[in-house]
């Protein structure tokens, strides 16, 4: 038997905990759920970008009334006016016959991505109203008494001419949305939560509809009992109710319905504090429900009736109007900002070695992480990309420059670019968080409740809550359980008027509210 070492001994306890200080000191940059091998097939899968059928529909109402209106105008130009001059009269009525064709093709329901994909139903219905359109302003013009001074010819070849550019644009559409559709940017990626037999009666209900856009990817159960199947009709279950944040965060989902009955509240309302923090729509469904409300009460996904329970924040229409915004507003004030960035960027440059600029990690669009650009506020041999360690006041971390700079927040211009070019920031929104951001030794996730949901909606380089003074340094719970607070009245009460109304305010929070900034 070789004899016992003890040197050696002691020299491998203190390796091992060397290793283990230095493993213990270092985090993970991401903590990650691990999923079934039937959720990770799906996630896997290539997911393409879904459209918003509610903007596709006013796009389409918008190239109605333009095509009808410029065909209209042509044949007048080209037809009447040389022979009896120009009369305003005729654009009006040219404009007003345009309107009345897209209110009447609205009342016969033809703005449907369903009826998009067909082609003979919204043919039929899309004649029938042009023609009443017509026949609606023959009477009129004949109560008005001005049937004489109409052209009979312009208004037969405007008719036909009308019909034509519709059904020319209808087939366009048609072949557009069959691909789209194809591609999967018009399904609404849906998971189930329950898979008893009223998830399979729900699957079931959901798959038999003809030219449905609900695309079923799997169910989701706690049970491990016989109640739960591993299968509903044919959508396998692909975990556990805790495993959707991470299965939605790994792949698009666009809505999460329970197929469990009213009565089973308890259990909703636990699922339902997980889940909320989704930037996804989420109905209870209501199909094997025996208490009936009005149909008004109820949202329906083809024939099957649900109930909302959250929305989705920013959506369709709205977030149409915040991309321009952020685009044109930040593409705006990127050309004014830099003269005075590249003067910072001169100043950090003779103040200390290393580059101008750095990029950090930072939670992003539903936990997404982003790389943030920034100006460089620490010296360049003790950068912090993670920002693993919170910069406190005094920090010999940060140069002279830094301290101005983040003092009035001028290292954050950079993100602009963030914003204009690359569209993974808002110039208004809850403040990317870095990704280790800690308060004391807890992630902030794990200090306040409903963190992430704050992650609902893009992040901004100014927002909400920092111009109420709640910015720099997190070094208590109120500090972090405030912005949370506020970033969430955010969310909920968006308008393009609250932001313009938050960025005005930003050059004065930033002079008086910067005490904790440093």
């Amino acid at each position: 038997m070789e004899p016992i070492n003890a040197r050696s001994m002691l020299d491998d306890a203190a390796t091992a905990a060397t290793i283990a200080t230095v493993s213990a000191d270092r985090s993970p940059i991401e903590r990650r759920r691990r999923l079934s091998q039937a959720a990770l097939a799906v996630t896997k899968q290539k997911v393409r970008r879904a459209y918003s059928q509610v903007v596709m529909a006013g796009i389409v109402r918008l190239a109605d009334f333009v095509l009808l209106s410029l065909v209209g105008i042509a044949l007048y130009v080209g037809y009447v006016v040389p022979l009896s001059g120009f009369h305003w009269e005729y654009i009006a009525a040219i404009f007003g016959m345009t309107a009345t064709a897209v209110i009447c093709f609205q009342a016969g329901d033809i703005y449907q991505v369903q009826v998009f994909r067909g082609q003979l139903g919204q043919t039929t219905r899309m004649i029938s109203s042009w023609a009443f359109v017509f026949l609606l302003f023959i009477g009129a013009s004949f109560f008005a008494k001005l049937g004489g001074e109409i052209s009979r010819l312009w208004l037969s070849a405007f008719f036909f001419a009308g019909l034509g550019i519709l059904t020319a644009e209808r087939l366009f559409l048609r072949s557009m949305v069959r691909s789209w559709a194809r591609q999967g940017r018009l399904d609404r990626r849906t998971i189930i939560v329950g898979s008893d037999q009223n998830g399979e009666q729900l699957v079931a209900a959901l798959k038999a509809q003809d030219d449905s856009d609900i695309d079923v990817l799997g169910v989701f159960d706690d049970r491990n009992d016989n109640r739960a199947l591993e299968t509903c009709a044919g959508s396998p279950k692909l975990g556990k109710v805790d495993d959707i944040v991470e299965f939605a965060r790994r792949t698009r989902i666009d809505l999460v319905l329970f197929a469990l009955p009213i009565s089973a509240e308890t259990r909703i309302l636990e699922m339902l504090k997980k889940l909320w923090v989704l930037p996804v729509d989420i109905r209870l469904s209501a199909h094997t429900n025996k208490l009936r409300f009005r149909p008004r009460s109820y949202s329906y996904l083809g024939k099957v009736p649900t109930l909302n329970v959250f929305e989705a924040p920013i959506t369709d229409w709205d977030l149409v109007m915040k991309w321009l915004f952020d685009h044109l507003v930040g593409a705006v004030i990127l050309l004014m900002a830099l003269p005075v960035m590249a003067l910072v960027a001169l100043a950090i440059k003779l103040d200390s070695p290393g580059p101008v600029l750095f990029r950090q990690k930072r939670f992003g669009f539903n936990n997404e992480r982003i790389d943030v650009l920034k100006f460089r506020s620490l010296y360049h041999h003790q950068a912090d990309p993670l920002a693993s360690k919170v910069v406190t006041r005094n920090d010999p971390r940060v140069t002279r420059i830094g301290r101005f700079i983040r003092k009035t927040s001028l290292d954050e211009l950079p993100q602009l670019f963030n914003v204009v070019f690359k569209g993974n920031l808002s110039l208004v929104g809850p403040r990317p968080h870095a990704v280790q951001g800690k308060l004391q030794s807890r992630l902030f996730d794990e200090a306040v409740d409903g963190y992430f949901a704050r992650h609902r909606v893009k992040p901004g380089i100014t927002g909400w809550a920092q111009v109420n003074g709640w910015r720099g340094e997190i070094d208590n719970e109120e500090k972090i359980q405030k912005r949370v607070e506020f970033d969430l009245y955010y969310i909920e009460n968006w308008t393009v008027m609250f932001d313009v109304y938050i960025l005005l305010r930003t050059p004065l929070a930033l002079m008086t509210k910067s005490e904790n900034a440093y």
